[in-house]
């Protein structure tokens, strides 16, 4: 069963824990287990342990996984495809990646399934209808809207299952057979996935650029102008979330912005995530990964490259999960290094540089639980040495690098062992070498050999 509550990322900074490429672009959310597992897809569809190796992987090559999966309280996971013909709407037993039944679906499956309390799973499709399925794979009902559906649906309290379409239209189904309680009309297509509001109010947000909040009964509470983005979330204190180019805290009582703060691209599929202590997380389509205040200000970012429409995930132990959109996408792992990580490596070489020569650095990290260890370097040029090894634990092993432009630089080593515990960053800074000393041409200039020596000294100092 997942989460249902946010987890503290209170120790929780910018510096990855860990990463992993995977086969393809990652723009569906991952989600956990009460174990921890993490599930994601791309072109294959993936159960990964919390450090980073891969459990199971299901190649799947009728389609792409660009929606988040939902797990029932039995273990069985639920998740659709896209771009392929047919479709399936997927049931995978998350023990072992075994397939317990699939659904053919005749278009492509963007939203992201949830689950009833009668275990009743629902969905929507592009064929324009909207799902209800037994957890034994039997339908029980469909309701054809008037266009596509790639709003994910939500579930009261009452068990109304509420979904948008882009026929303009907020739904209100009864859970029982499909019929329609009602239906609010927006002024543009529904794309993302409403929320509920301990109040029973439904939120959502329209392609005409606003945030609508729609009492039980289908009417409307309010409306604000948030951009055309990402769907709402709901913070602790009961503040809703959501934004284009822009972050807005809105006050769910009348609407009114409690504030916004810029952000670099467009939030686009990635939905904001609260963790418990009240930060936001969120991924924008320059590549850009923000932690934000609850006031408001800017915790952290990172860039992790790529279109980033994968919302976040927050592990028990605080630890963020986030994909990005690159052909080649990496699942992204920020969080608390684990104790038995390797340590940060000793970096013994030269402090003073000039271009052109080709300078030697020597590296030492220890795994405190013996295992071999790889090291990754960062030259501070934009050069990086990608993970090398493996190594003994304590082994001292030499990199060269060469310069193009005088420094400073800082150099940046970090080691991971072979159970894939990232340890953390050391540094080393490396500088040009003065010239004052060299600045006597009326003395050093009639010694060359002198100056060749002292030149030399210069760029093997420590």
């Amino acid at each position: 069963m997942a989460y249902v509550l946010p987890c503290s990322t209170a120790n929780t900074d910018s510096d990855e824990k860990w990463n992993l490429q995977l086969d393809g672009f990652l723009w569906g959310s991952p989600v956990i287990d009460d174990d921890g597992i993490i599930y994601v897809g791309s072109y294959d569809f993936y159960a990964i342990y919390p450090n980073g190796k891969i459990k199971w992987q299901i190649d799947d090559t009728q389609g792409v996984f660009s929606s988040a999966g939902a797990i029932d309280e039995n273990g069985i996971l639920y998740v659709g495809s896209i771009w392929a013909s047919p479709n399936y709407f997927y049931a995978i037993d998350t023990n072992n990646g075994d397939l317990k039944w699939r659904r053919q679906i005749s278009n492509h499956i963007y939203s992201s399934p949830v689950i009833g309390d009668d275990d009743t799973i629902y969905f929507g499709s592009s064929n324009e209808n909207i799902y209800a399925y037994y957890p034994n794979g039997t339908l029980r009902w469909k309701h054809k809207t008037g266009n596509a559906v790639l709003s994910s649906p939500a579930i009261g309290n009452d068990g109304t299952v509420y979904c948008g379409s882009h026929d303009s239209n907020l739904y209100a189904f009864h859970p029982n057979n499909g019929t329609v309680k009602w239906k609010y009309k927006t002024g543009n297509w529904i794309r993302t996935a409403p929320c509920i509001g301990d109040d029973g109010t439904i939120y959502v947000v329209s392609l005409d650029n606003n945030l609508h909040a729609v009492n039980p009964d289908g009417t409307l509470k309010w409306k604000t102008n948030v951009g055309a983005g990402t769907s709402p979330t709901i913070g602790q204190d009961g503040i809703i979330y959501c934004g284009y180019d822009k972050l807005h805290a809105v006050n769910p009582s009348d609407g009114s912005i409690k504030w916004n703060i810029p952000v670099s691209g467009k939030i686009r599929g990635s939905t904001p995530c609260n963790s418990i202590d009240g930060t936001i997380y969120l991924g924008t389509d320059s590549g850009w990964i923000y932690a934000i205040n609850p006031d408001g200000t800017e915790k952290w970012r990172k860039s992790i490259g790529g279109d980033v429409e994968s919302a976040p995930a927050i592990g028990e132990d605080g630890t963020i999960y986030i994909g990005d959109g690159k052909d080649d996408g990496i699942l992204h792992a920020f969080g608390p290094l684990d104790p038995n990580a390797p340590t940060a490596p000793e970096i013994d070489g030269p402090r003073l540089c000039i271009p052109g020569i080709n300078y030697k650095y020597k590296f030492t990290s220890t795994s405190p639980i013996g295992n071999k260890v790889y090291y990754l370097v960062e030259w501070g040029d934009g050069t990086v040495t990608g993970w090398s090894g493996t190594y003994e634990s304590g082994e001292t092993i030499t990199f060269y690098h060469k310069w193009s432009t005088p420094g400073g630089f800082t150099i940046k080593a970090r080691a991971k062992d072979t159970d894939n515990l990232w340890g953390p960053w050391s540094e080393l800074n490396v500088n040009k070498p003065r010239t004052r000393i060299l600045s006597y041409p009326s003395l050093i200039g009639h010694f060359p050999m002198l100056e060749k020596l002292l030149s030399k000294s210069l760029f093997y100092f420590k």
